[in-house]
């Protein structure tokens, strides 16, 4: 017995055209990487803000670099905090929103269902096209809520899995980041701010444009504002100085 052909459409899909032959690379960069680039860029700013400080006050030698160490310690810790607990937050929120939309959907199904049509009544569907998508969409309640979470409420499902990884990529940036602007003071008798400044903005220039292009930004741009980012943090710190 002759068996049926496949049908060359996977549920009505037609296979997909020709498109880069490098295929769609949107993400230059892993996600570790991204969170390392993200401290080398903002890692300088601490402890070079806290060494500019010190030395407008006249203190030198070891408790320079202490002071210097201090920073740079509490800024990777607060930061891979920060991330680790944006990441856990992010999820409980998500599951938090999903499990109202699963009792909506139950409870208030055309209510859902104008919701859905709303949406897609943006994107230009419009009579029957309109009520058969949305149709479509509500006879699994699974893509329905998926639907609704991603177009109606703007989320995206968070990978808690990821947190401590992105956390300490993002911890060891910002230590190595940190670290750039005491060189100086590990390296040279008698340096000046200058020196501090200039390893901070060096570092953080590169580290800025990668970053900028790892999210799809403008890369001048990034080296641009991680510039602006160290300039800022030295003129704060003699900025509270003078008004000490």
């Amino acid at each position: 017995m002759d068996q049926t052909a496949p049908h060359p459409y996977r549920d009505g899909l037609p296979p997909a055209p020709p498109g880069p032959p490098e295929g769609e690379q949107h993400a230059l960069l892993s996600r570790a990487e991204v969170p390392f680039l993200t401290g080398l860029t903002q890692g300088p700013v601490l402890p070079l803000a806290v060494v500019i400080g010190m030395m407008a006050l006249g203190i030198s030698g070891p408790a320079l670099l202490a002071g210097g160490i201090a920073a740079l310690g509490a800024g990777a810790v607060v930061a891979a905090l920060s991330r680790y607990f944006a990441v856990l937050g992010a999820t409980e929120r998500y599951a938090a929103e999903r499990a109202r939309e699963l009792i909506e959907t139950e409870t208030y199904p055309e209510r859902e269902r104008w919701e859905v049509a709303a949406v897609l009544h943006r994107y230009g569907l419009r009579g029957d096209t309109l009520a058969r998508a949305v149709e479509a969409i509500a006879a699994d309640q699974r893509r329905w809520v998926d639907f609704m979470m991603r177009f109606e409420l703007d989320l995206i499902e968070p990978q808690p899995a990821r947190a401590a990884q992105e956390a300490v990529a993002l911890a060891v940036g910002q230590a190595l980041g940190g670290l750039l602007p005491l060189l100086p003071l590990m390296l040279l008798p008698m340096p000046s701010a200058f020196w501090p400044l200039i390893i901070a903005l060096c570092a953080m220039a590169p580290a800025g444009w990668l970053l900028a292009r790892a999210e799809g930004q403008v890369a001048p741009g990034g080296a641009l504002r991680a510039l602006l980012l160290a300039g800022a943090g030295a003129l704060a710190a003699l900025a509270l100085i003078a008004l000490m």
